[in-house]
């Protein structure tokens, strides 16, 4: 059957058990000497202590052994290497608990997930991590996204994944935070270029350079421009970074003052419907789809050490970022209507404004669908051109800055004879968002893209029950935020370490209409006020030198975003990224984070395992209002995220190798009534009962993935990886019951398991010139990383579904499918990097 084809195969238990067995026989290697797969190889007979950033600003140093949480690192190397394209493609590969759901369809905008929450660049999707660059906050004041086509990657020396709902991180830290750090020319001398390409059109040119001198003085520049077709229809990336580093360092002042630009232009068709998708896999639902971000971000960062046991830290920054988006989608309102084609009177307007090759009579749904000469007529006689234009074009542009200054004060000295490290400090941060929005009416072509005619859904358009079609935004938010923040961490004994933080936030939310100002229904105005202490407290014990027991429980909170105030009224749904309507008041949301687990080591293999329990209250859900996409933000009462994770890597001689498990158990803890009306359980208002215990969509049960890398030679090497991850209910499919009919409802509204491999090798001829090639889904697997029921309005065979004139207004007649976001099939791509200098 057509949407048993599309859907991709879902993988039985059995599978991902031949899955992780085979990756196992081919990466463990037995007895080993204790090294993380992603670190650099110790000095034998040196012992080594890893520590963590215990903060967003670096001067608080825990040893990994004190730090009461399962942290996860890479460096430069790993998050760097030629074998993943971007950083949320490197941390999938690498680190535990960590999977992507590629819904924008383009390499630079996965929705990156940890233990079930979320950093997406997409408004809408409930964000649960922050992530830092260098102390800055990234996340974005509009939607609290994070865009990675802006964080500059060939910069990058070091990546912390701090798990829980640690309050240090600040505001958005729900399930975790992700702390980067870049490079300078003290610990990053030389030179380096690389250059490589592959399948698609993919090219990439990058170069670095940094270096010091006598004096004190350091310096790091690097670039990078990338581009590609795409291996689906229509999709494009041009994608450029450059980030340069200066400033003086001695033996106990370090200043830096850092600058990253970084313009790109995205295609991001997004998913497709399930048997479009069966019928060309590289097919695209409608066209563009596209987003362009310019940002530019300066940081001035300073240390200073004050004697041997003070130090103190800060940070200023500024921020502008500028995105721009041109949507083609269908005219959702067209599905229940009919497509004949302009009658007598139509064509008379046609003809008298100069339009020909439109049908002259005997016109029926079957005959010259494209273009749609009825939507051109209907504008010309401003007769209901709403309902008979099949397409749109919605286009969105914000302007945000932002500007904040952090200071902490470290402190490494004794309490009663106890070691103990305390920091505190404060921030402030404040931004200023400019968003406006605009939508198009057009008609559908033979290639799904959207011509454009002289009619704009600016209220001037009526709907059947007399309101006005108006998608009109232009809305002007302030965001202040104001933090203090403080953590501990006591020896008891040699081998008891107890940590206790905390830090209060006050954030204040200014919303300003300038289409309908003043507030009341239909008003984006609004001001909005949030202030909450969250407290962590955690302990880790060593009775062991190769055991170490750990445990924490702590709390983290988001505040709601000016989208998100700005489109919470349920009389007046919104379509994002494209519009907003009223602002109800939202509550913020807040995590409790359980977290236990033991780690160790055993000859040359490291492991770890452990347990964890997040629970949301009044958790903010983008919730549909319909199948056309429309819905509004809302606080939902619960929902938990809990699992197990198990994690082991090591070497084995010229084997090194690693392997990660993680189950996932993220579910709705409370009733909730939903629309979904894509689902065939829905009853007749269109909404969908959800039951606790309940699965939240996307977040599959099972993620597995394992990684060995043989030095076959000094100078030649192999790397092999698998990636595992089962099924996940759709979007659309939260209580769990819908049923395809093969009629009006098609697609199983689930998103199959997957197992992908990725080969890659590397040969250094000589020092300083390194020559790679990768292959990525080396089996070219169709499969799908995400899923959403939603209303089709084409036929299997591609054309815009028509209906008979008596279907007019039947909703009914409306043909609801799965949509999935495929991934990529088989790619290959092989390059060059020459350094010097180092």
């Amino acid at each position: 059957m057509a949407q048993q084809a599309a859907a991709p195969d879902p993988i039985a238990p059995r599978h991902l058990c031949l899955a992780i067995a085979a990756a196992l026989a081919a990466g463990w290697p037995g007895p080993a000497a204790a090294q993380g797969a992603e670190g650099a190889r110790p000095a034998p007979g040196m012992p080594t202590v890893e520590v963590i950033g215990a903060t967003p600003l670096p001067g608080l140093d825990l040893p990994r052994d004190q730090v009461p949480a399962n942290v996860q690192t890479l460096d430069s190397r790993a998050a760097t290497g030629p074998d993943s394209v971007n950083l949320p493609d490197a941390l999938n590969r690498r680190l535990g608990s960590v999977f992507v759901n590629e819904i924008q369809g383009n390499p630079f905008q996965p929705d990156l997930n940890f233990r079930g929450f979320t950093a997406s660049p997409l408004l809408g999707t409930p964000q649960g991590l922050s992530v830092y660059v260098d102390g800055v906050r990234i996340n974005q004041p509009f939607g609290d996204v994070v865009s990675w086509d802006l964080i500059p990657r060939s910069a990058i020396v070091s990546v912390t994944l701090m798990p829980g709902s640690n309050p240090l991180f600040g505001l958005n830290t729900l399930g975790g935070a992700l702390a980067i750090r870049t490079k300078d020319g003290v610990h990053e001398p030389g030179t380096a270029v690389q250059v490589l390409a592959g399948r698609y059109g993919r090219s990439e040119l990058e170069f670095e350079h940094g270096g010091h001198d006598a004096r004190g003085w350091h310096w790091y520049v690097t670039g990078s421009g990338f581009r590609e077709s795409g291996w689906r229809d229509a999709s494009p990336t041009r994608l450029g970074q450059l980030f340069a580093k200066a400033g003086w360092m001695d033996s106990r002042t370090d200043v830096a003052l850092s600058a990253a630009l970084a313009p790109s232009r995205l295609t991001g068709n997004g998913l497709q419907e399930q048997r479009l998708l069966a019928r060309d896999y590289a097919s695209v639902y409608t066209v563009p789809d596209q987003t362009r971000n310019r940002s530019l971000l300066f940081n001035l960062a300073a240390s200073h050490a004050v004697g041997d046991k003070l130090r103190l830290s800060g940070n200023v920054y500024y921020r502008r970022l500028r995105t721009a988006t041109l949507n083609g989608d269908l005219n959702d309102d067209t599905l229940d209507q009919s497509l004949y084609q302009p009658g007598a009177a139509e064509r008379a307007a046609l003809a008298a404004a100069g339009y020909t090759g439109f049908p002259l009579g005997g016109e029926n749904a079957a005959n010259t669908p494209f273009p749609s000469w009825r939507c051109i007529a209907n504008v010309l006689l401003g007769d209901e051109p709403a309902e008979k234009c099949n397409g749109m074009l919605n286009r969105s542009d914000s302007r945000q800055q932002n500007q904040g200054v952090s200071v902490q004060a470290s402190w490494d000295g004794q309490l009663q004879g106890r070691r103990n490290l305390f920091s505190a400090g404060a921030a402030f941060d404040a931004s200023r968002v400019d968003f406006r929005q605009s939508a198009q009416f057009g008609y559908l072509n033979p290639d799904r893209g959207i011509t454009p005619v002289d009619f704009f859904a600016d209220g001037s358009a009526i709907e059947d029950d007399g309101t006005p079609v108006d998608a009109r935004v232009d809305l002007r938010g302030r965001t202040r935020t104001a933090s203090v923040f403080a953590t501990d961490t006591l020896d008891l004994s040699e081998t008891l370490h107890v940590t206790l933080s905390g830090r209060y936030n006050r954030t204040s939310v200014h919303n300003r209409d300038r289409i309908t100002p003043g507030g009341g229904p239909g008003s984006l105005d609004g001001d909005h006020h949030f202030r909450r202490f969250n407290p962590a407290i955690g302990a880790s014990w060593t009775p062991l030198r190769s055991l170490t027991v750990y445990g924490g429980y702590n709390q983290g909170s988001r505040t709601p975003t000016a989208v998100e105030l700005g489109c919470a009224d349920p009389d007046n749904p919104c379509k994002l990224p494209n519009a907003m309507a009223g602002d109800p008041p939202l509550r913020q949301v807040v995590t409790k984070t359980w977290e236990a687990g033991v780690r160790g080591n055993a000859g040359q293999v490291r492991w770890n395992a452990g347990l964890f329990r997040a629970d949301n209250v009044d958790d903010i859900l983008f919730v549909a209002d319909d199948s056309a996409g429309f819905g509004y933000f809302r606080n939902v009462g619960k929902t938990r995220r809990q699992g197990l994770e198990l994690g082991a890597e090591g070497r084995a001689g010229a084997l090194d190798w690693s392997a990660h498990y993680t189950w996932l158990d993220a579910t709705f803890r409370s009733a909730e009534l939903l629309n979904g009306e894509a689902n065939s359980s829905a009853d007749e208002d269109g909404n969908i009962a959800v039951r606790p215990g309940d699965r939240i969509p996307l977040a599959p049960r099972h993620v597995f993935k394992s990684r060995a890398e043989w030095r076959i030679t000094p100078a030649w090497s192999v790397e092999a990886g698998v990636l595992a991850v089962s099924g996940s209910n759709a979007r659309g499919n939260e209580n769990g019951l819908h049923q395809p009919d093969g009629s009006y409802f098609v697609g199983s509204g689930r998103s199959g398991g997957y197992a992908v491999f990725d080969l890659g090798s590397t040969w250094e001829p000589r020092p300083g010139l390194r020559l790679f090639v990768q292959v990525n889904n080396l089996f070219d697997r169709r499969y799908a990383t995400a899923a959403q029921l939603n209303a089709t309005g084409f036929t299997p065979d591609g054309n815009f579904i028509a209906r008979p004139f008596a279907a007019q207004g039947d909703n009914a007649s409306v043909v609801h499918s799965t949509f999935y976001a495929p991934g990529a099939p088989r790619t290959l791509w092989a390059g060059v990097r020459y350094a010097f200098g180092h």
